[in-house]
């Protein structure tokens, strides 16, 4: 039996306020950005159970730190669940590269999941 998630203030602060970016943003940037009295704790799990449900995905930077993402621009353009992100150096912004990028693993390595960040400057910046 699958229960079924309530939709509360907070769970649909967090989706208009990625829907309205349209980029990946960390979860310190969607707290100031939202306009609720919500915990962090509370915006991690909600960032967490949208991962887990498949309506967000988590890039997690060079740096350590977790940005979010809507997968609806992934599905749309029809990326794989496992695909490259780019981070701008001089606007900090981080998206999904929507064309392939190719690697290659010694040989005997089977390659399940992948996060990478590719880090530089982007179109708009250069």
């Amino acid at each position: 039996m699958v229960m079924k998630r309530r939709n509360t203030p907070t769970k649909e602060a967090v989706i208009n306020v990625l829907s309205k970016t349209g980029k990946a943003m960390s979860q310190s940037a969607i707290e100031k950005k939202i306009n609720l009295k919500s915990d962090r704790a509370t915006i991690y799990r909600v960032l967490n159970r949208f991962c887990e449900d498949g309506v967000l995905h988590k890039i997690v930077a060079e740096d350590g730190k977790q940005y979010f993402a809507l997968c609806v621009n992934c599905k749309e353009n029809k990326l794989p669940k496992n695909h490259f992100h780019f981070r701008c150096t001089s606007c900090q912004t981080i998206e999904c590269l929507h064309e392939p990028v190719h690697f290659s693993v010694p040989k005997n390595y089977s390659v399940e999941s992948i996060n990478c960040v590719l880090t530089g400057t982007c179109p708009k910046c250069i």
